[in-house]
């Protein structure tokens, strides 16, 4: 029996579908940690509303303990982007930022807004 000749196109379909997946997960550790920081931002922000009225505390202590978990997650956001409204017993808490993701070449830029407030539903 004589051997069979391969042409190689098994190898170069396996080494092709490993730099896709490769890629894909080099892709994930770029951008998931943004997600998992916004929406730790947000559970903060969504416990921050609901006891600031119990707290009495006012829009600006609301501002204040928002930024420093903010500074705390390294989230690329400005005091100022912080909005804090108050009205009647209604928190509502915003912050809109955005964050640039370098991807080999390709700059993904993701818009983030969370939002809170202790409004019953």
């Amino acid at each position: 029996m004589g051997r069979r000749k391969e042409s190689g196109r098994g190898l170069w379909k396996a080494v092709f579908w490993l730099l896709l997946l490769a890629a894909f997960v080099y892709g994930c550790i770029q951008i998931i940690p943004h997600y998992v920081n916004n929406y730790e931002l947000e559970d903060y922000m969504k416990t921050e509303a609901r006891f600031a009225v119990v707290n009495r505390r006012t829009p600006e202590e609301i501002r204040q303990n928002v930024w420093e978990k903010i500074q705390e997650l390294e989230i690329p956001a400005t005091r100022e982007s912080i909005q804090v409204t108050t009205t009647r017993g209604t928190v509502t808490i915003t912050v809109r930022y955005t964050v640039v993701v370098n991807l080999l070449g390709y700059q993904l830029t993701l818009n983030f807004q969370p939002t809170a407030n202790n409004r019953s539903v």
